[in-house]
Order: structure tokens, then sequence, then C-alpha cells
């Protein structure tokens, strides 16, 4: 069966245990899809990238090799069908210990998109106003602070580029997608 974005946010509550995990699945879910919308690709598509890209992540932490590559697995054995896009993109997503290279669009979306949560969430921390008010101009100053959330890649960030899609515009869409879910990740 082709799954739905209502199994696949089933199946995140059943294997990400953390909620912090789920939190980041969300809000790389609203991400891809605010995304796809700007660059005119299937929403609904790039959503279920996003949301489905860490699911293997508690089964693989210690794993590096698998994380991806799991995820499919455990999609297959739920009987859950994606389409060979997120297949791509999910086991992409980690290509450095996969080596399944990055190729589309929705692979370097997923890279870049799933990165950026990691820093906006970093920086929504420390303001006082949270998300509320972030600006795409002081975000990318923080990324440009190399001490700042130092475990989010800054490369994978810049390969958004490749998907077609400015820097500075990508963080206006992501900093506002998030912004749309901020009660439901704690802001």
């Amino acid at each position: 069966m082709l799954i739905t974005i209502e199994k696949a946010k089933e199946l995140v509550r059943k294997y990400l245990k953390d909620r912090n995990n789920q939190i980041h699945s969300r809000e790389s879910e609203v991400v891809l899809r605010a995304v796809a919308q700007e660059l005119g690709e299937n929403e609904e598509t790039w959503a279920m990238a996003g949301l489905l890209h860490d699911l293997d992540w508690e089964l693989t932490s210690d794993n590096f090799k698998e994380h991806g590559i799991k995820t499919i697995t455990l999609l297959q054995n739920e009987g859950c069908e994606v389409s060979e896009e997120i297949k791509q993109a999910i086991a992409s997503h980690n290509e450095k210990y996969t080596a399944v290279k990055r190729q589309a669009k929705l692979d370097y979306a997923l890279s870049a998109g799933e990165s950026i949560t990691g820093l906006i969430y970093a920086y929504a921390l420390m303001r006082p106003e949270k998300l509320a008010g972030m600006k795409a101009n002081s975000l990318n100053k923080k990324l440009k602070d190399k001490s700042f959330a130092q475990n989010v890649s800054r490369e994978l960030i810049a390969d958004i580029e490749k998907a077609g899609l400015e820097k500075s515009k990508f963080f206006e869409i992501a900093i506002q997608a998030m912004q749309s879910i901020a009660p439901e990740i704690g802001f």
C-alpha cells in the first residue's frame, strides 16, 4: 500500500520514541513541504521524505552505515510503499556513510532541510521570543559562527543551491515553516 502522511506519522511515533526525534521529523516535513511549494515540486512527496528520513535513527545511531538504508527496510516490513525518489533521498541524506550519492533536487533539499532545522531550533532556544520575529539575516550570522550549533553541517545547508534555491530565500522559507508549527514543537 502506498503510504499516507497519517501512516507515516504513526510510524514516526512507533519507531522514534524520543520526543526530540519526533519533533525533528515534523520540522523536516514542514520545511520540505514549503521548499517544494517554492520550487514547484510535489509537496506530498517532499514532505513525506522529510517526515520519514530519520525513521531508523534510534535503531542505527550507533551504526551510521545503516542510517537511511534501514528506513527503507522498515517501510517494506510495515507493508508501506514509497516512491524511488523518496527512497533515494532518504538513503542519500546520509551520503557520507551510506555511499548513496545525492543527485536529484529532492536529495539536496532533504539534506539541507533537515540540517537547517537544527540551526533554527538551536537559535530559537537562545532567543527570548523563540521563533517569533526570527529573521533570515540573523540566522545567517549564526550559520557563519562555527562555534554555534557545531553539529549542524554548514556544507549540507549550502547544498540547497544545488536544489535550485538561493540560501537566503531558503532561510526565510524554513523559518516560516517552523513558525507555522511553533506550539507543536514547543515554541
